[in-house]
């Protein structure tokens, strides 16, 4: 797949479209209007991005690729689609002849030349509807200090979860449900944590010396809890509250509280440093949601409930994108720092803050390098999905 086919228009509209982009990051989380498709098809003759070089990276795709067409055979997979015109069929089709591709292709240039022939390619509509973009921000297991006893120390608790928290199909969260079976929104994070609502329930799973740090593992959605005697407890996901995610980082600018130098989750680890530790649990309650955990071995997982893979997965709105697809991110150089991503990705998991077509998550993996990663991540760009042509487009071309 090359771009050596653009129209000179086409290259004017995207460099227009990229001008426009938004200044502000609340701007990236406008929704799409009612009914309107996050995917669009790009014509054969429109520009499209290079993935030649993801063939020599084989190795570490397969076994992202792998859980997606794992989770593509489960019973309740069929019930997600279709999403955005996409037949379950085609997307599980789509998942096992890339992987085939992959395994058989001789170079890199005979893997392109067969997906140009037999794949489609669909861009999302981005941020205005229009194609203008995402804004890419990433996620981690950060590892953190903790003890699986309360002392002077550790103070802040992750829960796990707890039985008056009411799910529906495929895990949707309906809220608190009570003594008389009656469901009503459950409570927000200061409600949880001002009326210590869930002590001597026995749901404590460990316990953290860090507010900051509890909060940090609530964003990710996991977490690697270091014990005192060095052993490692891994926790994931297993549920949350289900409100709303609300950015600490905005309120924070918005009041003025951070300095020129607070970029990234390092700057929020200074900022709390500075700042005494009730105004900083004070100022974590601008977020309502809270997250609940389970033990886990091994990688956490995702919504899909498969392994999150570092560099590979990526986490999207799924009432909008199909579940467990192959995605192509080429976000370049409008990053802190400067930094690119152009890389395959598997839509594998939901984020808390992702919401829109606008907004993406990628995972970077596990430890103190992905936490600063992920802290620093804020890049432009565009995602592409790859789906199996129609039968009656494909042709001969596999001949």
């Amino acid at each position: 797949m090359t771009t050596s086919r653009a129209l000179p228009v086409l290259f004017l509209f995207l460099s227009l479209a990229a001008c426009a982009a938004p200044t502000r990051e609340a701007e990236w989380d406008r929704p799409l209007p009612p009914g309107q498709s996050a995917l669009r098809r790009l014509p054969d003759n429109w520009p499209r991005p290079d993935i030649s070089h993801q063939w020599a990276d084989r190795a570490r795709i397969l076994p992202a690729l792998e859980n997606s067409i794992q989770w593509m055979g489960k019973p309740s997979s069929p019930t997600h689609f279709p999403m955005a015109d996409i037949t379950h069929a085609r997307a599980a089709a789509s998942l096992e002849r890339f992987r085939e591709l992959l395994q058989t292709s001789a170079n890199s240039a005979a893997f392109a030349s067969a997906i140009e022939k037999e794949f489609d390619v669909y861009q999302s509509v981005g941020w205005d509807g229009r194609g203008g973009g995402t804004l890419f921000t990433a996620y981690c297991t950060p590892i953190l200090e903790g003890s699986l006893t309360r002392d002077a120390t550790h103070r802040f608790p992750l829960y796990g979860l707890p039985a008056d928290l009411a799910k529906g199909e495929g895990g949707k969260i309906l809220g608190r449900r009570g003594a008389d079976g009656r469901i009503t929104p459950y409570p927000t994070r200061a409600r949880i944590e001002d009326n210590k609502l869930l002590e001597g329930q026995g749901l404590e799973l460990c316990w953290l010396a860090d507010p900051l740090d509890a909060f940090i593992a609530h964003v990710n959605g996991s977490a690697v809890v270091r014990l005192p005697d060095g052993k490692l407890l891994r926790l994931g996901y297993a549920g949350k509250n289900g409100a709303e995610y609300a950015s600490l980082r905005a309120e924070l600018e918005r009041r003025g509280e951070l300095r020129d130098d607070d970029r990234g989750l390092e700057g929020l680890r200074r900022w709390a440093a500075r700042t005494p530790e009730r105004e900083v649990i004070s100022a974590l309650h601008v977020n309502p949601t809270y997250v609940f955990f389970t033990p886990i071995d091994g990688t956490p997982r995702g919504s899909l409930n498969v392994p999150v893979t570092a560099r590979r997965t990526i986490a999207t709105d799924k009432s909008l994108f199909p579940r467990g697809a192959l995605v192509y991110v080429d976000a370049g150089g409008v990053g802190r720092g400067g930094r690119s991503f152009r890389q395959l990705m598997l839509d594998q998991d939901t984020g808390g803050a992702i919401r829109t077509a606008g907004r993406a998550d990628l995972y970077l993996g596990t430890g103190d390098y992905a936490e600063k990663q992920a802290g620093e991540t804020v890049l432009q760009g565009q995602m592409y999905y790859l789906f199996l042509k129609e039968p009656a487009r494909r042709g001969h071309a596999r001949g």
